[in-house]
């Protein structure tokens, strides 16, 4: 058995027992066991090392933290919950239009925030009672929030996933924003479709119109989407004219927290600020873990020798290895798996266009999101809608999680023909 093999092995039996067995948040079970192969490997405790890795995705966390905080202000004052009622009034006669535009309100907090959690934190608590009230059952509206808030952390702009996997291998988080959409925008409709359309035949608006809160759409109107509109103009500009403007999303997303301080209701930055850190808080212990943990494997040859043996596996073993083992150990951390698994696989398709096939891999680690025992994106949607337990959504998760995994497959065989297409 060879050392690398061991080291492997070390990592993973140290931090599976320190999330199952010792019940240790995942950042902390990452840093244990990259300090537990580091000393089996000789090298002691090499701190400017795991301080290097903790801060390896510093970029993706300040980006993660403000979206947060601007994602909460526009939740409290209004601008969402207005989003939601305007839709329900203007499109409650095309139930399968309505069902798609509530889909895309759920993902929205995680387009921007690359978190699955913060979308059913935030979106998916405002949405989840509209679609009990036009008759779609408790455990079908947790399951369309919970993969509304997968599809919204993968969606472009932000997609942590793939910014870790593009990190990997040093390739910048440039391009991917069309195939991130061919990837999440046809399987958040089916979903949303195949899970509660056959429920809404018919909505009775003037009942429903009832339970909803609109206050804040009659009293600031069109003022509730100006923090929106101008962080989506801000990051176009950004885009288009990188030059002139070079902001940042970090930056971008400060100013659309400030405009949204004068466009709804009365909000407290400190207090609502602290919320937002506080929710966010997990998945950025996460990502410096993450940064650890990768650190430790390049340091200690485990990277690479995941990646020869990965290369060396048949093509079509290739898939069904990816298929099973990226979602498995997404059951820890989506993020985990990104960066473990993710990397590795990703070179073992260099035959294929990198840009789309690494988004198509990022797209199966975010299943880790739905994956027992972690769950995080299944089990706070089910705590929304009130139900006790989870199994019931990963039950109605299991269709929509099977489509990701075969089209994001079928993507990656056709991305060299796509990428002539897109590029």
């Amino acid at each position: 058995m060879s050392i690398e093999l061991i080291l492997f092995l070390t990592m993973v039996i140290v931090f599976m027992a320190s999330c199952f067995v010792l019940k240790l948040p995942v950042s902390i079970a990452m840093v244990l066991a990259s300090i537990s192969a580091m000393i089996v490997s000789g090298n002691g405790i090499p701190v400017r090392h795991l301080v290097e890795g903790c801060f390896g995705y510093i970029d993706t966390i300040l980006v993660i933290a403000t979206a947060m905080v601007f994602m909460k202000v526009v939740q409290e004052i209004g601008t969402l919950n207005a989003l939601s009622a305007s839709m329900l009034k203007k499109f409650h006669k095309t139930p399968a239009i309505l069902l798609i535009i509530l889909m895309f309100i759920s993902m929205f907090p995680g387009m921007i925030t690359g978190s699955s959690t913060a979308s059913v934190l935030t979106a998916g608590s405002i949405v989840a009672p509209i679609l009990m009230l036009i008759g779609i059952p408790i455990t079908e509206a947790a399951t369309i929030i919970a993969i509304g808030g997968l599809c919204g952390m993968i969606a472009p702009p932000v997609n942590v996933p793939a910014m870790i996997i593009g990190g990997g291998i040093d390739m910048p988080y440039v391009g991917f924003t069309i195939p991130l959409l061919i990837l999440t925008i046809p399987v958040a409709i089916f979903s949303v479709l195949y899970l509660g359309l056959k429920y809404v035949k018919t909505i009775d608006y003037d009942k429903v119109e009832k339970e909803i809160d609109q206050t804040a759409v009659t009293e600031y109107g069109f003022k509730l989407y100006i923090p929106v509109i101008a962080v989506v103009i801000l990051m176009i500009v950004d885009k288009v004219f990188p030059r002139v403007f070079g902001l940042g999303m970090p930056l971008i997303f400060m100013i659309g927290t400030v405009i949204g301080l004068f466009c709804g209701k009365k909000v407290n930055l400190v207090t609502v600020s602290k919320e937002a850190i506080n929710q966010c808080l997990p998945v950025l212990g996460i990502l410096m873990g993450v940064g650890m943990f990768i650190q430790t494997m390049t340091l200690t040859g485990v990277r690479g020798y995941i990646v020869v043996n990965s290369l060396s596996l048949p093509s079509a073993m290739l898939f069904v290895a990816m298929a099973i083992t990226i979602p498995l150990f997404g059951a820890v951390s989506s993020y985990g798996a990104a960066s473990v698994l993710g990397v590795p696989f990703l070179m073992a398709f260099l035959s294929y266009n990198q840009i789309i096939t690494g988004s198509a891999i990022s797209f199966i680690a975010a299943l880790g999101d739905l994956m027992p025992p972690t769950a995080l994106a299944g089990i706070f949607a089910a705590q929304i809608v009130g139900m006790d337990k989870y199994t019931p959504v990963l039950k109605k998760s299991l269709v929509p999680g099977i489509v990701v995994i075969l089209y994001s497959i079928v993507i990656i065989l056709l991305s060299n023909k796509l990428g002539s297409i897109i590029f």
